[in-house]
Protein backbone atom coordinates (compact mmCIF):
# COMPACT_ATOMS: atom_id res chain seq x y z
CA UNK A 1 0.00 0.00 0.00
CA UNK A 2 1.04 3.75 -1.00
CA UNK A 3 2.02 6.00 2.01
CA UNK A 4 1.20 9.65 1.95
CA UNK A 5 4.04 11.38 3.74
CA UNK A 6 2.56 14.41 5.54
CA UNK A 7 5.16 17.23 6.27
CA UNK A 8 5.79 16.64 9.41
CA UNK A 9 7.42 13.17 8.33
CA UNK A 10 9.61 14.28 5.13
CA UNK A 11 10.44 17.73 7.91
CA UNK A 12 12.01 15.00 10.34
CA UNK A 13 13.62 13.63 7.24
CA UNK A 14 14.85 16.74 5.49
CA UNK A 15 14.81 19.72 7.12
CA UNK A 16 16.60 18.45 10.51
CA UNK A 17 19.98 17.23 11.30
CA UNK A 18 19.83 13.23 12.24
CA UNK A 19 22.22 13.87 15.61
CA UNK A 20 19.63 16.54 16.43
CA UNK A 21 16.73 14.08 16.40
CA UNK A 22 15.72 12.18 19.13
CA UNK A 23 15.29 8.44 19.31
CA UNK A 24 11.80 8.85 19.12
CA UNK A 25 11.84 11.18 16.23
CA UNK A 26 14.28 8.77 14.36
CA UNK A 27 12.12 6.09 14.12
CA UNK A 28 9.84 7.64 11.67
CA UNK A 29 12.83 8.98 9.76
CA UNK A 30 14.08 5.35 9.44
CA UNK A 31 10.45 4.66 8.63
CA UNK A 32 10.28 6.91 5.78
CA UNK A 33 13.71 5.79 4.39
CA UNK A 34 12.32 2.05 4.14
CA UNK A 35 9.01 3.36 2.55
CA UNK A 36 11.25 5.15 -0.43
CA UNK A 37 12.89 2.78 -0.45
CA UNK A 38 10.12 0.43 -1.27
CA UNK A 39 9.09 3.20 -3.92
CA UNK A 40 5.50 3.40 -1.45
CA UNK A 41 6.27 7.06 -0.13
CA UNK A 42 3.90 9.89 -1.83
CA UNK A 43 3.57 13.31 -1.90
CA UNK A 44 1.34 16.19 -2.74
CA UNK A 45 2.40 19.79 -3.70
CA UNK A 46 0.51 21.45 -0.55
CA UNK A 47 3.31 19.23 1.14
CA UNK A 48 5.59 20.37 -1.15
CA UNK A 49 4.75 23.76 -0.80
CA UNK A 50 4.81 23.46 3.20
CA UNK A 51 8.08 21.58 2.99
CA UNK A 52 9.86 24.68 0.96
CA UNK A 53 8.07 27.32 2.70
CA UNK A 54 10.44 29.26 5.43
CA UNK A 55 13.66 28.36 4.39
CA UNK A 56 16.03 30.91 5.30
CA UNK A 57 18.43 30.69 2.70
CA UNK A 58 18.12 30.57 -1.22
CA UNK A 59 21.04 27.47 -1.42
CA UNK A 60 18.86 25.48 1.67
CA UNK A 61 15.95 26.23 -0.81
CA UNK A 62 17.53 25.02 -3.59
CA UNK A 63 18.86 21.89 -2.24
CA UNK A 64 15.77 20.92 -0.53
CA UNK A 65 13.73 21.45 -3.89
CA UNK A 66 16.44 19.24 -5.94
CA UNK A 67 15.43 16.26 -3.47
CA UNK A 68 12.23 16.80 -3.52
CA UNK A 69 12.14 16.50 -7.41
CA UNK A 70 12.65 13.00 -7.06
CA UNK A 71 9.04 12.53 -5.86
CA UNK A 72 6.62 13.66 -8.06
CA UNK A 73 3.50 15.30 -7.08
CA UNK A 74 0.04 13.26 -7.03
CA UNK A 75 -2.38 15.02 -9.40
CA UNK A 76 -5.53 16.02 -7.56
CA UNK A 77 -8.79 17.04 -9.34
CA UNK A 78 -12.04 18.48 -8.32
CA UNK A 79 -13.46 15.43 -6.51
CA UNK A 80 -10.62 15.83 -4.67
CA UNK A 81 -11.62 19.17 -3.46
CA UNK A 82 -15.19 18.19 -3.00
CA UNK A 83 -14.16 15.02 -0.64
CA UNK A 84 -12.14 17.32 1.11
CA UNK A 85 -15.24 19.57 2.16
CA UNK A 86 -17.44 16.61 2.91
CA UNK A 87 -14.84 15.37 4.72
CA UNK A 88 -14.40 18.24 6.64
CA UNK A 89 -17.96 19.25 6.91
CA UNK A 90 -18.37 15.82 8.58
CA UNK A 91 -15.56 16.47 11.02
CA UNK A 92 -17.05 19.46 11.93
CA UNK A 93 -20.31 18.10 12.36
CA UNK A 94 -18.87 15.32 15.28
CA UNK A 95 -17.24 18.42 16.70
CA UNK A 96 -13.70 18.18 15.50
CA UNK A 97 -12.12 20.71 13.93
CA UNK A 98 -9.82 20.89 10.93
CA UNK A 99 -7.51 22.49 8.56
CA UNK A 100 -7.98 22.53 5.07
CA UNK A 101 -4.77 21.29 4.35
CA UNK A 102 -5.15 18.49 6.36
CA UNK A 103 -8.62 17.29 5.37
CA UNK A 104 -7.31 17.29 1.36
CA UNK A 105 -5.05 14.76 2.65
CA UNK A 106 -7.22 12.81 4.16
CA UNK A 107 -9.59 12.81 1.29
CA UNK A 108 -6.78 11.89 -0.62
CA UNK A 109 -5.55 9.14 1.04
CA UNK A 110 -9.52 7.89 1.30
CA UNK A 111 -10.07 7.81 -2.31
CA UNK A 112 -6.74 6.57 -3.58
CA UNK A 113 -6.85 4.17 -0.37
CA UNK A 114 -3.55 4.87 0.85
CA UNK A 115 -2.44 5.71 4.40
CA UNK A 116 -1.45 8.69 6.08
CA UNK A 117 1.88 8.68 7.55
CA UNK A 118 2.03 11.68 10.07
CA UNK A 119 3.51 12.82 13.65
CA UNK A 120 0.44 15.75 13.61
CA UNK A 121 -1.94 14.17 17.02
CA UNK A 122 -4.84 15.30 14.54
CA UNK A 123 -5.22 12.80 12.30
CA UNK A 124 -5.87 10.73 14.85
CA UNK A 125 -8.70 12.62 15.93
CA UNK A 126 -9.72 12.72 12.14
CA UNK A 127 -9.53 8.50 11.96
CA UNK A 128 -11.99 8.48 14.72
CA UNK A 129 -14.27 9.96 11.96
CA UNK A 130 -13.17 9.00 8.62
CA UNK A 131 -12.04 5.43 7.16
CA UNK A 132 -8.56 6.82 7.23
CA UNK A 133 -5.62 3.80 7.69
CA UNK A 134 -2.60 6.07 9.78
CA UNK A 135 0.61 4.40 9.29
CA UNK A 136 3.29 3.77 11.67
CA UNK A 137 6.95 2.53 12.08
CA UNK A 138 7.43 -0.60 11.76
CA UNK A 139 9.65 -2.25 14.18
Amino acid sequence: MNVLVDTSIWSLALRRKLHDLNSAERAPVAELTSLIQEGRARIIGLIRQELLSGIKTSSQYEKLRTVLRSFPDEPIGTGDYEAAAKAGNDCRARGVAVSVADILICAIAIARDWSIFATDPDFKAYARILPLKLHTPRK
